[in-house]
């Protein structure tokens, strides 16, 4: 059973018989007024204007993109085509389609019988009675099934399903008087935005390390020399008196490491960004109109530029 959830997964996509042939696109959903949940699906198999073909969908199924009915297919384009201009189904529409399918129409969903068959017909835009009579029949139409909950189903176009902004209730791609339909698809536009994936900064700071350099260093030592008297020192060795107390010294001298430091710039560094291109593939949905045509062959379907799918 199709849900209300499965609603989108239905518009626009194919339906399918038990034996998996195609009977064709669902157009719009129609949801009964009383539970709210999915009752028909309509699907377009010719050039009918604002004329449908009503499948019943509360014991189809969702099976991947698609919908199988446990109708055939010949049995659904056989089925009473019916106007939805009004974008709504009357009791009557509603009672010769559950005839058609053979199902079975529950006693309580059918207007109550106060309503009169006159009711019933004016509901039904038969026009067989007069302006008085129709304007009467309507009117009491409308009371006895507001009273009883009767209305049997609104489309579900009125809400984002149908194939349309407007619903069942809108202009049909095909009207009596042209002689072409409008066939519409949807193109994938590609395009690229700009956004930020990170950030790069540069952060100086400072870090202590250990050098090593050799550097020579000198020292100063003594040394005892001896010289002897001659004639030509003895005048200075006998310059001082011949025996006293002296002292003479000699200051020594050692060199060490001394270490400085001195700022120097070494390099320049900056940030630069380059642009590298890669290809992506991208994949989208895109819905398109496609047209069938009957009374010449039913399998040909024409799709993109008019040419046979």
């Amino acid at each position: 059973m199709i849900s209300q959830e499965q609603i989108p997964a239905v518009v626009d996509h194919m339906i399918y018989d038990p034996d998996g042939k195609k009977i064709g696109e669902a157009r719009h959903v129609f949801l009964d007024e009383r539970t709210g949940e999915p009752e028909w699906a309509t699907v377009r198999t010719g050039l009918f204007g604002t004329q449908e073909t009503f499948v019943p969908i509360h014991e189809g199924r969702v099976v991947g993109d698609n919908i199988e009915v446990p109708f055939h297919r010949t049995k659904v384009k056989e089925a009473p085509h019916m106007d939805v201009s009004r974008g709504r189904l009357t009791e009557q529409q509603e009672r010769e389609l559950y005839s058609f399918y053979g199902l079975a129409w529950d006693g309580s969903q059918a207007a109550p019988d106060a309503a009169g068959s006159e009711t019933q017909g004016t509901a039904a835009g038969t026009g067989t009675q007069t302006a008085e009579g129709s304007e009467a029949g309507a009117a009491g139409a409308a009371g006895a099934a507001g009273a009883a909950g009767a209305t049997r189903a609104a489309p579900a176009g009125a809400m984002p399903y149908g194939s349309d902004t407007a619903g069942a209730a809108a202009a049909p791609a095909y009207a009596t008087g042209q002689d072409a339909m409008t066939r519409s698809e949807e193109h994938l536009r590609v395009g690229t935005e700009r956004y930020e994936t990170g950030r790069a900064r540069l952060l100086k700071y400072v870090v202590t390390e250990e050098v090593e350099q050799t550097v020579p260093v000198r020292h100063e030592e003594v040394r005892l020399e001896r010289e002897p008297i001659t004639d030509a020192n003895r005048d200075a060795a006998l310059s001082g008196p011949e025996i006293s107390e002296d002292t003479y010294e000699v200051i020594l001298h050692d060199e060490r490491p001394v270490t400085e430091t001195e700022a120097v710039p070494v390099e320049r560094i900056r940030l630069v960004t380059e642009e590298h291109v890669d290809q992506e593939t991208v994949r989208g949905t895109v819905r398109k109109e496609r047209i069938e045509v009957e009374g010449i062959d039913d399998s040909t379907a024409y799709g993109s530029g008019g040419a046979a799918a």
